[in-house]
């Protein structure tokens, strides 16, 4: 009697499939891994960013999955963040850590997210172009907590009561990785090289874990890049996927950042122009690097003066975080710390002037060609009698941009 009510349970506990434990853990894995993709490769980069097209059995598959396993709708996820690009890192951006904090965001990602689902003007403004057909109208879009429901029956079903652990690890995978990680950690902590507006970071040069989204700062100066990585050691498995299923037919890109080349000499200046204003976020990050390198032998030198009191030096990173900022923006300490630098080294100051004039260039890209080849002359020009060897080498790096 006891064995015949004990045999269902320990069935139910079991479920169909038996595996050793690392079996369950390994499975669930790569679960949580397909959810990844699916945001990725589906939400992000062919539904936000429209940088690649996905056969629409592709399509509908990613769609179903995230029905299932997060109660997601494409409208919302694809509205909040095309806002979050139009407004990144101003208080008008839906989850920015320079605005809520690192751990805000990490701790109240998903609530942010909610709040702004049922925002109706954002869903209107930015969500255009998702699909509106009608399983979207009567099953994804109305009923997003059942698809969780069922996918619960069937871990349950599939894996027994170890089942309901990995149902729970896969409900959280994204709220953890994508809401915390990406929209956190992504604007905080990393490595930048691209030096956009916001304050995007690379969280690490391998993206295998958030399916390449760990290249965040890539993704921002090149947004609409169905690849996000563009150093040779960087990896981005999301755009291995999307290569398999290009060679397959089932997807097929169109768009990908541009690549940089170097000319081995000065060559047609439109061509030059065009290269740095479409990598214009790549030329600050490196004019950075050649400023950094010079505020460091300029301060070597004065380091003896300002031990003896017979002049005070800015904090040097404070000087290049006011070096790097937007001069329209700067607060009266900012324009004081730089202009006692300055006062103090010559090269300094031209290398910001330069700086300036430089990104000039690209804040009137709509001017005519020939008024933007006599900004490039002019800059030029003041840098190579600058005398300062440095920005005379980064402009003889510049011209052969292509």
């Amino acid at each position: 009697m006891i064995d015949s009510l004990m045999s269902p349970l320990l069935s139910i506990a079991q479920g169909a499939i038996d595996m050793p434990w690392w079996g369950y853990v390994l499975t669930m894995l790569a679960l949580c891994h397909v959810t990844i993709a699916a945001v990725t490769i589906y939400l992000h980069r062919a539904q936000a960013h429209r940088a690649l097209d996905l056969h629409p059995i592709v399509s509908h598959f990613f769609r179903m999955w995230l029905w299932l396993s997060t109660g997601m709708v494409t409208k919302e996820w694809v509205a909040i963040h095309r806002k979050h690009h139009a407004k990144c890192d101003t208080v008008d951006d839906p989850h920015s850590p320079v605005i809520h904090g690192h751990l805000g965001v990490l701790r109240h990602g998903v609530e942010m997210y909610r709040n702004e689902a049922k925002n109706l003007e954002t869903l209107a403004r930015y969500g255009h172009g998702t699909p509106d057909d009608w399983i979207e109208r009567n099953l994804y879009s109305k009923y997003t907590w059942h698809g969780m429901g069922a996918s619960f029956l069937i871990f349950v079903g599939l894996f027994g009561f170890a089942g309901v652990s990995m149902w729970c690890m896969q409900l959280i995978w994204i709220p953890i990785t994508a809401a915390g990680i990406i929209n956190g950690t992504g604007h905080a902590l990393g490595y930048r090289n691209h030096h956009t507006e916001d304050a995007s970071t690379n969280i690490v040069p391998i993206g295998i874990l958030i399916g390449g989204e760990e290249l965040h700062n890539n993704h921002h100066a090149y947004g609409a890049s169905a690849k996000f990585s563009v150093r040779w050691y960087e990896f981005d498995i999301g755009w291995m996927y999307i290569r398999i299923m290009s060679a397959l037919g089932l997807a097929t890109v169109r768009k990908v950042a541009p690549a940089l080349k170097l000319r081995t000499s000065e060559g047609d200046v439109d061509e030059t122009l065009q290269a740095i204003i479409t990598h214009r976020y790549r030329v600050m990050q490196d004019y950075a690097a050649v400023v950094k390198a010079t505020a460091k032998a300029e301060f070597s030198a004065l380091k003896a003066r300002a031990k003896s009191g017979e002049i005070e030096l800015p904090h040097f990173r404070q000087l290049m975080k006011d070096f790097r900022a937007d001069a329209t923006t700067l607060a009266d300490v900012q324009r004081v710390r730089l202009a006692t630098a300055f006062a103090h080294s010559d090269a300094l100051k031209k290398l910001y002037q330069a700086r300036q004039d430089l990104a000039a260039i690209w804040a009137r890209s709509t001017e005519s060609q020939d008024q933007l080849t006599a900004r490039w002359h002019a800059w030029r020009k003041s840098a190579e009698a600058s005398g300062v060897a440095s920005l005379q080498a980064f402009s003889n790096r510049l011209a052969r941009f292509a």
